[in-house]
């Protein structure tokens, strides 16, 4: 399966401003994209390739004031299978999770793991089974939350979402990872494309989207609570702890976002022509 994946974003800049963008597939999955178009940048400016210390791409751009487009677009090869499932797949006691997965049992910006401890061991402490606590999150997180573009505010943390009971996919996601690293299982917080493949089309423009990844059987599973059901043609572009440590834009500056499209949809394949 060939998916073609793709940005389009505008600003509006009120003086000379650094700008970083985060927005290029992962290193993980590179070796996926069939072929992409270089990063198009106007007007003409300066372009340093970074990778940041969690293996995300990051852009720096030196731009002048006034308006800045960045346009990318590629295809990914997808095995169109869906997310993997394991219901058999524990949690791992703290003692004996790999360094490199504690960062993400830590509070951080958006997941307040001190504020909701209480509730998470209250409400999912007594489900056996690491898989089965984690889909237990999800099935609350999907159920409790309502989904509002309208109502998205960018500093909600996942406290907040809980009280508020309305979000959109970051805010599924940082009550998700909250939840879960208040039971001590790593989950660390993922952006990418997510295109209605193998679904009902969603009339909502196309986003970026938010969904995590959890430490259990040793390994890292992806779910996603705003969805929540295995989904086909995830294109990750980064992770880390909350969507603080991987914004798609950021700019040293003021400046208004003038153009937002995103692409990413299944690329229909013809069948071949078989000789008579």
């Amino acid at each position: 399966m060939r998916i073609r994946y793709g940005y389009d974003i505008a600003l509006e800049l009120a003086q000379p401003a650094t700008i970083l963008a985060m927005a290029d597939v992962h290193p993980d999955f590179r070796r996926c994209i069939v072929e992409e178009t270089e990063l198009e940048v106007a007007p003409a400016m300066t372009v340093e390739r970074l990778v940041d210390d969690s293996g995300n791409v990051v852009r720096r751009l030196s731009a002048p004031a006034g308006p800045v487009s960045l346009r990318l677009q590629g295809v990914f090869r997808s095995d169109g299978r869906e997310d993997e499932v394991d219901p058999a797949a524990e949690a791992v006691g703290v003692s004996d999770l790999p360094s490199e997965t504690l960062p993400f049992l830590r509070a951080s910006r958006y997941c307040e793991t001190d504020l909701l401890s209480d509730f998470a061991w209250a409400n999912f402490g007594s489900i056996s089974g690491g898989w089965a606590r984690v889909q237990a999150i999800c099935d609350f997180v999907h159920w409790r939350l309502r989904f509002s573009y309208p109502e998205a505010r960018p500093t909600r943390t996942a406290n907040q979402a809980l009280a508020e009971g309305v979000g959109v996919c970051r805010d599924f996601t940082h009550l998700a990872v909250t939840l879960c690293r208040c039971l001590n299982i790593p989950a660390r917080y993922c952006n990418g494309y997510l295109g209605d493949i193998g679904v009902p089309p969603d009339p909502a423009p196309m986003d970026f989207n938010a969904w995590f990844e959890a430490f259990l059987g040793r390994r890292w599973f992806t779910f996603d609570a705003r969805h929540n059901q295995p989904r086909i043609g995830r294109i990750l572009i980064s992770r880390g702890r909350d969507a603080a440590d991987i914004p798609m834009i950021t700019t040293f500056g003021s400046h208004a976002l003038t153009r937002f499209t995103v692409v990413t949809e299944q690329i229909e394949e013809r069948a071949p022509i078989t000789a008579v």
